[in-house]
């Protein structure tokens, strides 16, 4: 099993009263599995991708990935596990403005400490599968939504996680540069790689292999 979320739930405060952003929430993941989960605003998702991508702790429930359980880890040994086992695309621009293409294709390694010739060189191998050679040595402030979509996918993809967990990725971007960030990660997930999307777009759905449904912070289909 590569993913396994069990019973996880979010709890929050607000004016004296509880309430569940993510309520209950199970399923599985097996590798190169390709899983979309949709909803309206507010109904939990971003909770939830972040939890699974150990950003967030929950209040109760198991989050395992490989067997590790991520909330055994002190949040260290959390941020080490994610840099090298998931690839985390969120929503928006997560660009570094004053860091080119290459450099912020890079950045996990330099997290690490583990910049070096190899990665470089996979950076570079990276833009040139994306068709995006051109950018290596342009500043995001130069670059359109969609390009900037497709360096935030391949920063994710430098590490070679076994997981790609992509918030809302083709959010804000006009229908020709969404179906180009589908196809590349349509890509990625033949190659092997799970994919775990959450979207609104019926369109983006339609690339999964599965589509649970979420609302109100449970998954009700």
């Amino acid at each position: 099993m590569l993913l396994s979320v069990k019973n996880l739930r979010k709890d929050y405060r607000r004016a004296q009263q509880t309430f569940s952003a993510v309520d209950n929430i199970s399923f599985n993941m097996e590798q190169g599995d390709f899983v979309c989960i949709m909803g309206k605003s507010g109904s939990g998702k971003t909770t939830l991708l972040n939890m699974i991508a150990g950003l967030l702790t929950p209040s109760r429930g198991k989050i395992t990935i490989n067997d590790t359980n991520l909330f055994e880890l002190n949040d260290e040994q959390v941020s080490a596990f994610r840099n090298q086992n998931i690839g985390y695309i969120p929503q928006g621009s997560s660009l570094l403005p004053n860091l080119t293409a290459l450099e912020n294709i890079r950045l996990p390694f330099y997290l690490t400490k583990r910049a070096n010739q190899t990665s470089l060189t996979y950076a570079q191998q990276l833009l040139e599968k994306a068709n995006v050679s051109h950018l290596q040595d342009a500043y995001p402030a130069n670059m359109s939504g969609g390009e900037m979509r497709r360096i935030a996918i391949l920063r994710a993809l430098i590490c070679q996680p076994q997981i790609v967990i992509a918030d809302e990725p083709t959010s804000d971007l006009d229908d020709e540069s969404s179906t180009e960030i589908m196809q590349l990660l349509t890509e990625i997930h033949q190659q092997g790689t799970a994919l775990l999307i959450v979207t609104h777009d019926h369109d983006v759905a339609n690339y999964s292999q599965k589509i649970m449904k979420m609302a109100a912070g449970r998954l009700v289909e």
